[in-house]
């Protein structure tokens, strides 16, 4: 969606998507308006709630089925598991992601790290394919005048025109361009605290191939599944760049994560906004 200055600030019930990789800082400023009159739409949480709910769940069951005091419990029904998964609390969403590896360091099999990585690509189409409903939902159940999308890192990885279309139509959207210094912090922050990730399937296997040739490492099953991550996270952050600007460039607008650390409040927000779209 395209807009000038004068035509945002008219926009009665304003929807604006966030692009841009996990740490930029989304969600903290979906934080910072949910506060004021903002419906904040988190994608991963609604992956977690609706589309990998059961599969989340059968993962965790499986867990516990290794324990026999669970497992009796859960088999004479004495007990049973549910998600809690929140807004700000979405570690079920990531752990069932999981890690590439050696499953004696809790890595998963390459063919189960790929089911999940398929599970969770569809899971996101459809969560972004739902933005319209919430859209409406937002304003005639909820009460909220605006709408802003936390979306997912991966989006820009899912390579769906219906997605990008269903998007751009019913949202301003908003790509946080990081800056070096915020860009070198992302990186160093994946080193020391490897976290699961979702990768392109072509991606993955031509990464993969380098690194089991520059590890010396013959198998999947034997890779280090943290050190995989880290090895892996520059490479991801620099190949989703330029399919953040493309999606921006044609759809939408840049700011900086320099110009975002200004935004403390609705008003220094709705100002940077109306600022990028006079120029």
């Amino acid at each position: 969606m395209h807009l000038n200055s004068e035509e945002f600030k008219n926009w009665k019930n304003k929807s604006i998507t966030l692009l841009g990789m996990s740490g930029v800082g989304k969600t903290r400023l979906a934080n910072i308006l949910r506060t004021d009159d903002w419906f904040h739409y988190s994608g991963d949480y609604r992956i977690g709630t609706r589309y990998l709910d059961e599969a989340i769940l059968d993962n965790i069951k499986h867990q516990a089925m290794q324990v026999p005091f669970l497992r009796d419990l859960l088999r004479s029904d004495s007990i049973y598991i549910s998600n809690n998964i929140s807004v700000d609390n979405l570690k079920p969403v990531s752990s069932f992601l999981g890690k590439l590896g050696n499953p004696e360091k809790g890595g998963l099999s390459l063919d189960e790290f790929k089911r999940r990585q398929r599970l969770h690509k569809n899971a996101e189409i459809e969560a972004m394919k739902d933005i319209p409903d919430f859209i409406n939902k937002a304003q005639d159940i909820y009460g909220y005048r605006h709408f802003i999308n936390d979306a997912g890192g991966s989006l820009c990885e899912l390579d769906n025109k219906e997605v990008i279309d269903v998007i751009a139509k019913n949202t301003l959207i908003l790509y946080l361009k990081t800056t070096k210094k915020d860009e070198e912090e992302l990186i160093e922050r994946a080193r020391l605290s490897p976290k699961p990730l979702y990768y392109r399937e072509e991606f993955l296997n031509r990464q993969l191939e380098i690194y089991l040739q520059e590890k010396k490492t013959d198998y999947a099953a034997m890779i280090d599944p943290d050190d995989f991550v880290r090895w892996m996270f520059p490479k991801l952050f620099y190949s989703r760049v330029p399919r953040y600007e493309s999606i921006a460039n044609e759809h939408g607008y840049t700011i900086t994560t320099d110009e975002l650390g200004s935004v403390d409040s609705e008003k220094t927000f709705l100002s940077l906004i109306e600022k990028i779209l006079s120029q």
